[in-house]
């Protein structure tokens, strides 16, 4: 018999509920090494994230890169951190509170709330809550615009995992990518826009970067597509700003190990175009929907120092979309979009109607 876990309390007459999930990819408790160490070890542990063979890694990851890497990362993590904690985990959560506003006001009774992948809240615990609060229908929404096995998969496979626990099991639906859709890119364009009206359009010895998160060369031979969307994400965008072939580059940043990784690598991109004689640099991170380390701390910083030490004369980081009223309402929309079918408003269900029916009579003979 398989290991189930136990299943709430049944209440009958209960209205089957829908809830939509934002998933980011995770973030330390605290810029400590302590809390460094517990997140790398569970993030780094996971084998779609590092695919070396686990006896290896096991010993690379115990034996040296936990010993080393959490208090270099506590010093970077604490140069962004913001007073209500970390902002990938603050952004996700005012992202959270405008979804939800945003559904409400288009009719929705649904339940919005985030998970982090790594880290807390834990997918498990924020599913098995909105099963113990009567969610049968849950969509699941990765906030990685570019599919990849180690980001979007990972979070399917920690929804799988906690299905596989269950006796009674809540519809599940889950988006896997984003990186085309029409209002995500028109987001992007309306926020780069935005910059460059408060700093002026590039010049003719200026350059535009677009900057994804890097994966091993390895994914893209063994048939992940990320960094095919990726490319998409980037020519859409540049198309929509009118940028011709010459005036932007698409490159890939947080290279980890001496392994080769998609290439062209931003740091060194940036350099070359400081020494080539680039006078500014206008930077932005499409695949971050939330600001975190590696767009604030990564690219904001480092990469505006590799940049001005090479000759360049200005950097700009735009920043990631957060809570932009563009994105929010491109979001709702996309949520919306994959909510279809389901009873989600009261006019969709009627139970639900029944049930609102029945509270006004209670409240109208309690009044």
């Amino acid at each position: 018999m398989p290991n189930l876990l136990p299943e709430p309390p049944h209440r009958h007459g209960t209205r089957a509920s829908t809830a939509v999930v934002l998933v980011n990819l995770g973030t330390p408790e605290a810029p400590t090494a302590p809390a460094l160490r517990r997140y790398l070890k569970q993030f780094l542990s996971d084998p779609r994230v590092v695919e070396i063979p686990k006896p290896i890694w096991w010993l690379i990851l115990n034996g040296i890169i936990l010993n080393i890497r959490p208090k270099k990362s506590a010093a970077k993590y604490a140069s962004v951190w913001m007073p209500e904690g970390s902002p990938l985990r603050v952004h996700t959560e005012r992202q959270t509170k405008l979804l939800a506003g945003h559904l409400g006001e288009r009719g929705h009774h649904t339940t919005v709330t985030m998970a982090m992948r790594y880290g807390a809240p834990s997918v498990p615990d924020v599913l098995a809550k909105l099963k113990a609060e009567g969610a049968t229908r849950i969509l699941i929404v990765p906030m990685y615009p570019q599919y990849s096995s180690s980001t979007t998969a990972t979070v399917i496979d920690e929804a799988a995992a906690w299905l596989l626990k269950l006796r009674n099991q809540p519809e599940m639906r889950f988006i896997r990518n984003f990186h085309d859709d029409p209002a995500y890119i028109a987001a992007l364009e309306k926020s780069v826009r935005k910059h460059w009206q408060a700093s002026g359009p590039l010049g003719a010895k200026d350059k535009f970067v677009i900057s994804f998160h890097g994966l091993p060369r390895r994914s893209l031979d063994l048939g992940d597509p990320y960094f095919c969307e990726c490319q998409k994400t980037g020519r859409l965008l540049a198309e929509r700003l009118g940028l011709s072939a010459e005036q932007y580059r698409v490159c890939f940043q947080s290279r980890f190990g001496k392994a080769e990784w998609l290439q062209p690598y931003t740091a060194p991109t940036l350099v070359k175009l400081g020494q080539e004689g680039t006078e500014r640099i206008d930077i932005i991170c499409p695949g971050f929907t939330a600001d975190c380390l590696e767009t604030l701390e990564e690219i904001a910083m480092e990469g505006k120092e590799d940049f001005i030490h090479a000759g360049g004369k200005a950097y700009h980081y735009i920043p990631a979309l957060n809570e932009d009223e563009a994105w929010i309402k491109a979001l709702t929309d996309l949520v919306e979009r994959h909510l279809s079918g389901w009873p989600s408003k009261l006019a969709d269900d009627p139970h639900a109607l029944e049930a609102t029916a029945r509270n006004a009579i209670r409240l109208g003979a309690h009044s």
